[in-house]
């Protein structure tokens, strides 16, 4: 079985020579006259990303072989989950769809509003479980340091920063010292992080 393609990302061109030929429109195409069914088979994609039962190739091995079934699976959960997960409008979504059916275009992006909520959550909650420890407060406390070993004379603001987590249940306590060029590092990954956290609510 060949690996599936990838859905082209925003900015990239369709006749980039890099990327392999994508099956998505050839292999959905067949659900276009069927809506009911089509609108069906995208909600059950949705809840196999939420975590909820998936669909199933008994019900859809008169539409696609094996093979097909596997990659438009794969591709169809990764249009969803990119699309969600960069925050894409409306028009930039239908943008990744040109190739596809008016019809197939609109079933899609029926599903993907409808369900939007449903596949950011599901993303959030991915992404907590990558890591089990939590943060549960924090302490900070700026000094001076006048001397060390090397020069007698330093005057370099350091900030003590103390980190109280809990993994697995157990408390672990951390404290980290920083001057300003690491403080700042570390105010501008926080700021990034909180806005990715922002896009997904």
């Amino acid at each position: 079985m060949k690996a599936p393609c990838p859905l082209p990302q925003k900015g990239e061109a369709e006749t980039d020579p890099n990327l392999p030929a994508c099956n998505w429109p050839t292999l959905v195409h067949p659900l276009c006259p069927r809506r009911t069914g089509s609108s069906s088979f995208f909600h059950k994609v949705i809840d196999g990303i939420c975590g909820r039962a998936c669909p199933r190739y008994q019900d859809y091995n008169t539409i696609w072989n094996l093979t097909e079934w596997m990659e438009i699976l794969e591709l169809t959960a990764a249009y969803f989950k990119s699309t969600v997960g960069k925050d894409l409008s409306e028009e930039e979504a239908i943008q990744l769809l040109s190739e596809l059916s008016s019809d197939s275009q609109k079933a899609v992006v029926t599903c993907l509003k409808g369900r939007r909520q449903d596949i950011r959550h599901a993303l959030i909650e991915r992404t907590n479980s990558i890591c089990s420890a939590r943060l549960l407060d924090f302490d900070w406390q700026l000094k001076l340091a006048l001397s060390s070993d090397k020069l007698s004379m330093l005057q370099i603001p350091l900030l003590n920063l103390d980190l109280d987590l809990t993994e697995n249940g157990n408390l672990k306590l951390f404290s980290i010292e920083m001057n300003k060029e690491e403080l700042q590092n570390l105010i501008s990954a926080l700021e990034a992080a909180n806005k990715v956290v922002l896009q997904l609510k």
